[in-house]
């Protein structure tokens, strides 16, 4: 007779080779953290169609003034992901991302509090650096906890967040200030990023033999996936841990990431020139209600979690994720002409939000193209460096739109800027996608 004890340990054994999937609780946590983050970052958006908000910071019918609270959040995100990245792989990517949340809900006080217009711009500065530490602390995770075959998905995992936050920021933000005020906005911000903080503190680790829910069975999926590229990646360089100078020198020499980083950037410039201005244009320029100005606002960022998901799919499926980068901005850069160019408003908010979503198109592929292409000891850095130079690039781009209101007065000008951006980096991709990227 078989003995209890013995088929309880095979019963066990039999469970165990069933992989648990902590990993997806993982990247869903990543989603909801990037979708707080946009939520920080689109409620000045908001603001600057609300005139009780403007006349509040002196700033009413100064359009290059308006342009400037996106520009120096941009700015300072880019700077971080510069300097403070390089930290983020030394103290893990968990303790940095719960350190930048707590200086978001900082930011969000202090922006709730201010009485003048530099105290404003000083909780947007501080805003992002909190989130320039953040966000390539996203693609580390990925790459610890996916195998390569997955990171197509993860990443359109994490990435719809991108555009869920503006999509929910827009009749969200619209509401809370309709009702009860621009200050209560950012006391709510403060709230909502608690929500992260502890979903990260209570339910992650850097890697997945440090979590006590991980399996054998799964553990020994991740990791013999990625030992097969780390080996792979060995034999390519040669490089074992190299010193920030050498992971420097590298990147600066590596074309690819160099047209990577030149694509998203461009990318960059038009979620944040459209994320700072669309709510402002379908009100001024193409005379929209308040409540119907949140509804077409949001609708982009709608299209774009579409475009992501899409994406992911597709990247998977047919691994050639350079084409889908070359699609995405060139439909962006069409949408947003004919947006321009439209008669009709309704029209012209439809084409805008198939140009301005479709970048969605394109986001993951440019972080999964990011990660193959560099060795997993300095993905963490590049994309610091990559993110650093779109930022820096893209917080050009609102201010520089406000400038061209201020000089033409009309938005016309700064549309084309957009579009110029996504002919430019359909071109930069395209040696990739001859690559089979």
């Amino acid at each position: 007779m078989e003995n209890v004890g013995e088929r309880d340990m095979v019963v066990e054994e039999i469970i165990d080779e069933t992989p648990t999937k902590k990993r997806v609780g993982v990247v869903i946590i990543l989603l909801i953290t990037v979708l707080v983050a946009y939520l920080d970052r689109v409620n000045v958006s908001v603001l600057i169609a609300d005139p009780t908000f403007l006349d509040a910071m002196g700033i009413n019918g100064k359009p290059f003034e308006m342009g400037l609270l996106t520009s120096l959040f941009v700015a300072a995100y880019g700077f971080s992901n510069f300097v403070l990245t390089p930290l983020g792989d030394r103290m893990g990517a968990r303790k940095t991302m719960i350190l930048a949340l707590a200086l978001w809900g900082i930011s969000s006080i202090i922006g709730g509090l201010a009485q003048t217009f530099m105290i404003m711009l000083a909780s947007r500065v501080l805003l992002g650096l909190g989130e320039g530490m953040h966000f390539p602390m996203q693609g580390k995770f990925v790459k610890n906890w996916f195998p390569p075959s997955e990171r197509g998905r993860a990443n359109a995992t994490w990435v719809v967040g991108i555009m869920a936050g503006p999509a929910v920021a827009m009749p969200f933000f619209t509401t809370i200030i309709h009702n009860f005020g621009w200050r209560d906005s950012f006391f709510v911000l403060a709230l909502i990023g608690m929500v992260p903080i502890y979903l990260l503190w209570k339910y992650t680790t850097d890697k997945p033999a440090d979590h006590k829910g991980v399996n054998q069975a799964e553990l020994r999926y991740i990791e013999e996936a990625l030992a097969k590229e780390a080996e792979e990646e060995k034999q390519k360089s040669g490089l074992e841990k190299p010193k920030l100078s050498a992971t420097l020198k590298m990147l600066a020499t590596n074309y690819k990431f160099i047209l990577i980083t030149l694509y998203y950037s461009c990318l960059g410039s038009i979620l944040w020139g459209a994320m700072a201005w669309l709510p402002s244009y379908l009100k001024m320029a193409r005379g929209f209600s308040w409540s119907s100005m949140g509804v077409w606002a949001s609708m982009p960022y709608v299209f774009g979690m579409v475009c992501i998901v899409a994406s992911g799919y597709f990247a998977d499926k047919f691994n050639r994720r350079a084409v889908l980068c070359a699609i995405s901005m060139f439909c962006a850069a069409v949408g947003i002409y004919l947006g321009a160019q439209a008669v009709d408003n309704t029209h012209a908010a439809m084409f805008l939000t198939f140009g301005v979503g479709a970048i969605g198109f394109g986001i993951s592929p440019a972080w999964t193209i990011q990660q193959r292409i560099i060795p997993a000891h300095s993905v963490g850095t590049a994309g610091g460096v990559m993110n650093g130079i779109t930022n820096l690039y893209s917080a050009l781009i609102p201010a520089i739109i406000g400038w061209l209101i201020a000089m033409t007065g009309t938005y016309n000008a700064g549309l084309m800027v957009l579009v110029a951006n996504g002919l430019f980096a359909t071109l930069c991709v395209i040696p990739l996608a001859l690559k089979k990227y």
